[in-house]
């Protein structure tokens, strides 16, 4: 590997395989958001504000959200942009013939990308190539809870577009894209995947990351050449790396978004998880595949960019949440409810819960 980045980055490789605060615990790096959301209820007279940004998603999608719900809201020629999926409920027997009924209705077929309903994160996300996968994956998922088995969307390119509108104007703005990159190794033949890992500059520093989730492959001697991607989910904090992409916030893939998010019933703020092929693909809007729609919790994740300051991290978080705080009160003043703290809490405890009992993701 010679310490090369192992990701194809569509600028020059960042100076540093990792910023400084990117791999933070969360207390250190939120602390500041989180006084800022304080006094930002303040203001508003309320903590839990930003759930009435989007009427229409569950706590506005601050947390317990259903994934499904809320594309199957999407209505209209807008609705080709996504990715076919079927939802099901995992039952005390029986799930894989019933599964993959469900697939044939909906003209899916191996291979597909399984996750859970209600997770963030990438948790309990997995590609499935065929039925024994399947039904190991059934099989380990938490009886009764929901889960979404979606087209595997090949397109080499992912990103995650931030949207923004306030109610009564009358066309959003994208705030932020984030390209997403998945990390990977190079074989040459004579090194394991664990010594692969460790001479890679931003691998190695992650090992703590990476090495466990290789597992038994540890020990594999790649062929020369061969790419062996580290992770499959498009997450951070599982390890893809994030750049900056805003200069590909153009005028077509602003109006791609806006009649995407048009065609939802009162969507005001959150990421566009999508697929493309191209660069010039994503700026022209041009075969873009949907995989994921995600409310008033999601992040502009190009803070993660290795290049990103802290004090521009921070700034953006301030800039996003202030905004879904100035949206929950334009729909307050409406008419639409905020959800209580009692019931937020609830919300975020069946979160939580589930998030522990879901099968380990790819």
């Amino acid at each position: 590997m010679n310490g090369d980045t192992a990701v194809r980055l569509s600028r020059a490789a960042p100076p540093r395989p990792t910023s400084f605060f990117e791999f933070w615990p969360d207390w250190a790096f939120y602390t500041p958001v989180v006084l800022h959301w304080l006094a930002l209820a303040i203001r508003h007279r309320s903590l839990t504000l930003p759930s009435a940004a989007n009427p229409n998603i569950t706590s506005g999608g601050l947390v317990g959200e259903s994934k499904s719900a809320i594309l199957d809201q999407v209505a209209g020629p807008a609705r080709a942009l996504i990715a076919p999926y079927v939802t099901l409920r995992t039952g005390p027997g029986g799930d894989l013939p019933a599964a993959e009924a469900a697939l044939a209705r909906a003209g899916l077929a191996y291979p597909v990308v399984a996750k859970p309903d209600i997770a963030c994160n990438g948790a309990g996300v997995r590609v499935i190539a065929g039925r024994d996968a399947l039904g190991a994956y059934l099989a380990a998922f938490p009886r009764g809870e929901a889960l979404i088995l979606q087209e595997l969307v090949t397109l080499p390119g992912e990103a995650g577009v931030f949207y923004v509108r306030e109610p009564g104007v009358a066309v959003g703005r994208i705030t932020s894209v984030t390209l997403k990159h998945v990390p990977f190794v190079v074989g040459d033949g004579r090194s394991t995947l664990r010594d692969l890992v460790l001479a890679d500059a931003r691998a190695g520093s992650l090992a703590w990351m990476y090495l466990p989730h290789l597992a038994g492959r540890a020990a594999e001697v790649p062929a020369p050449g061969a790419r062996v991607p580290l992770v499959f989910v498009g997450n951070h904090c599982k390890g893809s790396i994030f750049e900056n992409g805003i200069r590909f916030a153009t005028p077509a893939l602003a109006d791609a978004v806006e009649r995407l998010a048009r065609a939802m019933p009162e969507f005001h703020f959150g990421r566009i998880d999508l697929r493309f092929a191209t660069l010039a693909d994503l700026a022209g809007a041009q075969g873009l595949r949907v995989i994921e729609i995600n409310g008033a919790g999601s992040e502009a994740t190009h803070v993660w960019d290795p290049t990103t300051r802290l004090a521009d991290a921070w700034q953006a978080q301030f800039q996003h949440y202030g905004a879904a705080f100035r949206i929950g009160a334009a729909n307050r003043a409406r008419g639409f409810r905020p959800v209580g703290p009692a019931e937020l809490i609830r919300l975020w405890r069946l979160h939580r819960r589930l998030m522990r009992s879901y099968p380990a993701h790819d």
